[in-house]
C-alpha cells in the first residue's frame, strides 16, 4: 500500500493548487535566473570580442603601411601597456619563426579555419583559457590576438554556483509558498463546507465567518452570506406563501362545502338550491381566480412572456386606461386626474402593463374615500449617461391616491403574494394584486416603489423607455 502524509489527499483540490503555484514559481524563477546567466556571460564575451577586434583593426591598419616592422613595434607597445596582463598576442614569419608576441610557441590547437576558438595556452608557465583568432597575413605571415579568459571562467563558475544555491532556495520558497497557499484556499473551502453541511442538516442561521481584511476571499465569503440570506428569505416566503394559500383557498372551499351541505339538508325548493349552487360557483371562482393569478405571476417571474414584446405607445395606453376608469371612479364619487405626454414610444407587453395599471387603478379606488381625487401622470425622465442612444432614459409613471394608505411596515411588505395590511383586511380581495403588478414590472426591467401621501398612497414605476431615433419628445 502505498504511504501517504496525514490529512493530505492526492485529489484534494488545494493540495493540487499548492503545487500548481509552486511549479510556476519554480518555472519563472529558473527562467530569470537563466536569463541574468546568460546575459552576464554574453555581456563579458562580447566585451572581450570587442576589445579583440579593435585590436585586430588598428594592427592590420599597421601592417598595410609598415609591413613585418610597424606590426613588431606595435605589439611590443600594445603588451608594455597592458595594466591588466590579458592580452594575448603573436606574430609568426612563413617559416613559423616568432617575431613577437607574449607566447613562447604557437598554440598546437589552433584551427585556422574557424574565426574565434577558446583553447588552452601557455602563459609565464602557467596553462589559461583563452579566447583567440587568427588572420593570415599577405606573405603567409600569420597573426593571433587573444585575450585570457581566465577570470572570466572564475565569475562564470562563482556566477553557476549562485546560481544553483539560489534555485535551491527558490524551490524551498515555491515550497514553503504553496503550503501556504494551500492552507488559505483550505479555509475557504473547508468553511463553505461546514456551513454547506450545516444548512443541508437544517441549520440555515449558519453563515461563513469573515475575516475583515477585505480581502477575496472575504468578498467570495459575503456573496456566498448574501445568497444564503436570500435563499432563507425565499425560504420564509415559500413557507409563508403556502400557509396563506392553504388559508385563502381553505375559506371559499369551505364555504361553498357549507352552503352546498345546508343547501342539500335543508333546501324547500328549486329556486332555494340553484340560489346556494350559484353561491358556491363564485366562492369556487374566487379559488380559481387566486390560481389563474398565482400561475400568471409564476409564468411572468420565469420571463416566458417576453415573447409577446412589442414597441407600442405608452401614452396612449395610459389614455385608455384612464378613460375606461374614469366612469368607475366616477360611481364611487371620485375623480381622475390625468397628466400625460403625447407620445411615449415603449418597448414591452401592452396587455401585462395594462393588467398591472388596472390592479393599481382597482386598488386606488377601492381605498380612496368619496368625493376624493386619484391622479395618473408618466413622464420621461432626461437620461442618466448623456449620449447613450439605447436604453438611454426611463419613463415614470406615478398613481396616487387619498385613501387609507399603509404604514411604513406595510409599505415594505404590501408586494408580497397573499400580504393584506390590516386596515384592508374587510375588503374583498386575495393580496396578489401588488405581487402581480411587482412581477410584471421586473419583467420589463423597472422599479416599482411604494411611498406615504398623507393621506393616501403614490405608487411610482420606473421603467427603461426605447430610445428611437424618431423620438423628439
Amino acid at each position: 500500500m502505498p504511504t501517504r502524509l496525514p490529512g493530505v489527499r492526492i485529489q484534494s483540490v488545494s493540495l493540487r493548487f499548492g503545487i500548481v503555484y509552486s511549479v510556476l514559481f519554480i518555472i519563472s524563477a529558473i527562467l530569470f535566473l537563466s536569463f541574468v546567466w546568460w546575459g552576464t556571460i554574453g555581456l563579458l564575451d562580447q566585451r572581450v570580442r570587442h576589445s579583440i577586434a579593435v585590436d585586430a583593426h588598428a594592427m592590420l591598419t599597421e601592417w598595410a603601411h609598415e609591413g613585418v616592422p610597424g606590426l613588431e613595434n606595435l605589439i611590443s607597445n600594445r603588451l608594455a601597456q597592458d595594466i591588466d596582463d590579458n592580452a594575448i598576442y603573436l606574430l609568426s614569419a612563413p617559416d613559423g619563426r616568432l617575431l613577437a608576441g607574449n607566447l613562447a610557441h604557437w598554440p598546437a590547437r589552433v584551427d585556422h579555419a574557424m574565426h574565434w576558438q577558446t583553447l588552452p595556452v601557455l602563459r609565464d608557465g602557467q596553462l589559461n583559457l583563452a579566447q583567440t583568432r587568427v588572420w593570415i597575413l599577405d606573405g603567409d605571415y600569420r597573426l593571433l590576438i587573444g585575450r585570457d579568459i581566465s577570470a572570466r571562467t572564475q565569475i562564470q563558475r562563482m556566477l553557476t554556483d549562485a546560481m544553483l544555491w539560489t534555485c535551491l532556495m527558490v524551490g524551498l520558497l515555491a515550497i514553503g509558498g504553496g503550503w501556504v497557499v494551500r492552507t488559505l484556499f483550505r479555509q475557504i473551502i473547508h468553511s463553505i463546507n461546514r456551513t454547506t453541511l450545516a444548512i443541508t442538516q437544517g441549520d440555515m442561521s449558519r453563515r461563513i465567518a469573515v475575516s475583515g481584511t477585505g480581502d477575496e476571499l472575504d468578498d467570495v465569503a459575503l456573496t456566498i452570506n448574501q445568497m444564503l440570506d436570500r435563499i432563507s428569505r425565499l425560504m420564509d416566503g415559500v413557507k409563508q406563501v403556502s400557509n396563506s394559500i392553504a388559508h385563502d383557498l381553505r375559506t371559499p372551499i369551505a364555504r361553498a362545502r357549507a352552503e352546498l351541505e345546508d343547501a342539500s339538508r335543508h333546501a324547500t325548493s328549486e329556486q332555494a338550491l340553484r340560489a346556494a349552487i350559484d353561491q358556491a360557483v363564485v366562492n369556487l371562482d374566487n379559488v380559481t381566480g387566486i390560481c389563474e393569478a398565482l400561475l400568471r405571476i409564476a409564468q411572468i417571474e420565469a420571463g416566458t412572456r417576453r415573447s409577446a414584446f412589442a414597441t407600442f405607445d405608452l401614452a396612449s395606453t395610459l389614455r385608455d386606461m384612464a378613460e375606461l376608469y374614469e366612469a368607475v371612479a366616477e360611481e364611487h364619487e371620485l375623480k381622475l386626474l390625468t397628466d400625460l405626454p403625447e407620445h411615449l414610444p415603449f418597448m414591452g407587453d401592452q396587455a401585462m402593463f395594462q393588467q398591472a395599471l388596472a390592479n393599481i387603478l382597482d386598488n386606488a379606488i377601492k381605498f380612496s374615500p368619496p368625493h376624493g381625487s386619484i391622479s395618473l401622470s408618466a413622464q420621461k425622465l432626461p437620461p442618466a449617461i448623456p449620449n447613450d442612444r439605447e436604453w438611454a432614459s426611463t419613463i415614470r409613471i406615478k398613481v396616487i391616491d387619498c385613501g387609507i394608505g399603509m404604514n411604513s411596515a406595510d409599505l415594505a411588505r404590501a408586494s408580497e403574494r397573499f400580504f393584506r395590511a390590516e386596515r384592508a383586511r374587510n375588503t374583498p380581495g386575495s393580496g396578489l394584486g401588488l405581487a402581480l403588478v411587482q412581477a410584471i414590472v421586473e419583467l420589463h426591467g423597472g422599479t416599482l416603489y411604494l411611498t406615504h401621501n398623507n393621506p393616501g398612497l403614490v405608487v411610482t414605476i420606473d421603467v427603461p423607455a426605447l430610445h428611437l431615433l424618431s423620438d423628439k419628445t
